[in-house]
């Protein structure tokens, strides 16, 4: 746990370069299969397969920001604890209802806002409304939300996936870990190309569902036909 914790360090803070050398905790195959979860994220990871990348994203939300919350909040002597039920908390139940981390991946970082906005002394005032208002917006687009958070997701660990698997055989990798514009511009990119593909390519629920029934209803209507055909046949014959 300590050294997850030290990996995601850099997301509690604005440090696009520790952001991108997270990549460096991963090996080789590591990379390989990061690359996999990542395309997959970012291209099929807004509806059912949501709930893949809602478990580890509220997993990693715990990480990174339920120890600095619970400081805050005053429960400093139980950070461990907190994040470790965080942590094991938000995994579950983004596996098993997703809007949750959805509350959470909006409702954080609008609370934030709202407690840096409010000031030190009135922090909690600042971030309660923020926090709820932010996560209840999340929620309620939680559709669109999904496709574009998973897109998102999946490229990001897409670019980290492909940096780790270069690294030992280029020295380019560092090069281009140290220019965090290249590697956001990116992973920027391929965000915007799996959102687009989500919501405007792949269709939508509503009409995955109708051309399943539409194809079931042509395959029984095919299955009606042949046996009327068959029948008639049968009939013909008996008429010879």
């Amino acid at each position: 746990m300590e050294q997850l914790q030290s990996a995601f360090e850099p997301y509690r803070h604005l440090d696009p370069v520790g952001w991108i050398g997270v990549f460096r905790f991963l090996p080789v195959w590591g990379g390989l299969v990061a690359i996999a979860v990542g395309v997959l994220m970012m291209l099929f990871g807004g509806r059912q397969l949501f709930r893949l990348v809602a478990g580890p994203l509220g997993a990693l939300i715990a990480t990174v920001w339920a120890g600095p919350l619970a400081a805050r909040l005053g429960f400093g002597a139980s950070i461990r604890q907190i994040t470790l039920v965080a942590t094991i908390g938000l995994l579950g139940a983004g596996l098993l209802w997703p809007p949750i981390v959805v509350f959470f991946a909006f409702g954080v970082p609008a609370g934030l806002v709202g407690g840096q906005i409010a000031g030190p002394n009135d922090w909690l005032l600042g971030f309660g409304p923020g926090f709820f208002l932010g996560g209840a917006a999340g929620v309620v687009m939680h559709r669109l939300v999904g496709s574009i958070l998973s897109a998102a997701v999946g490229a990001w660990v897409l670019v980290l996936g492909l940096l780790s698997t270069l690294s030992p055989f280029t020295t380019g990798v560092n090069w281009l870990a140290s220019n965090p514009v290249a590697v956001l511009s990116v992973a920027g990119v391929f965000a915007a190309g799996g959102a687009v593909f989500q919501i405007f390519v792949r269709p939508s629920e509503e009409e995955a569902t109708a051309r399943r029934l539409e194809k079931a209803i042509a395959k029984k209507r095919a299955k009606e036909q042949k046996a009327t055909e068959e029948r008639w046949a049968k009939y013909n014959n008996s008429k010879k």
